[in-house]
């Protein structure tokens, strides 16, 4: 969810008014996604790179993702979605952390759109503590490193229980993935969208869906071999 920053300075105004308008476009596009019947939206909500941004200005998100948890909760819950979230909790303050958990708790047992929040997530460093599971099971004679196959390396990762992305979009017209789930990403279609984040609408999502769909998805096959497993 790139161009926060962005979108304030082309009018100038503080950078946390972009950060205001950001939950605003999380809510549309929230609901959009339950609507059009999507499983999973994942939300890259606050990185484990962006700690390097202003104090002032962490703080300022940390307050803004407390009172936008406790402010939609209410909708979440309405609109049957189940929030979760992937990442270190372990740097977090109490209250965000009490917080976040309180809101995993209250929509857990909802049946629609998995609304998956990357917040304190960095890539590299999920599959650093994934490496550093497994090497520990290896260590007590609890695995075979000869059993190690990707399989066995995804149960411990943040997303063991979630579907990889089909797709990737990256507003902001950045074109990295900057740390954005490297592992679960391999296969993603990617759309590297010009619309900073505060402005992205349902209209957008439906445009980059639209888009998704009339890729062809190889996975490493040819388009022939592709074809003929559709006619099977």
């Amino acid at each position: 969810m790139d161009g926060n920053g962005r979108w304030a300075h082309e009018r100038r105004l503080p950078r946390i008014a972009g950060h205001n308008e950001g939950v605003r476009a999380v809510r549309r596009v929230t609901e959009a996604a339950g609507e059009l019947g999507i499983g999973t939206l994942t939300l890259f909500t606050f990185s484990s790179e962006n700690w390097y941004r202003p104090s002032s200005e962490v703080s300022a998100l940390m307050q803004l993702f407390i009172k936008s948890l406790k402010n939609e909760l209410s909708d979440l819950n309405k609109n049957n979605v189940q929030l979760r979230m992937i990442g270190c909790k372990k740097a977090l303050s109490k209250t965000v952390v009490s917080e976040l958990e309180a809101g995993i708790a209250s929509t857990s047992a909802n049946t629609g759109l998995t609304l998956n929040l990357a917040f304190n997530y960095g890539s590299r460093q999920e599959i650093v503590n994934a490496s550093k599971k497994i090497a520990g099971l290896v260590k007590s004679g609890e695995l075979n490193p000869d059993d190690i196959d990707e399989n066995i390396f995804e149960k411990y990762l943040y997303t063991f229980d979630l579907p990889d992305p089909d797709l990737l979009i990256r507003t902001g017209g950045e074109s990295r993935v900057s740390n954005f789930m490297l592992w679960q990403i391999a296969y993603s279609e990617i759309i590297i969208y010009p619309k900073y984040w505060p402005e992205f609408s349902k209209e957008d999502l439906e445009y980059c869906i639209l888009n998704y769909q009339t890729r062809e998805r190889r996975f490493g096959k040819t388009s022939e071999q592709i074809k003929k497993d559709v006619i099977h």
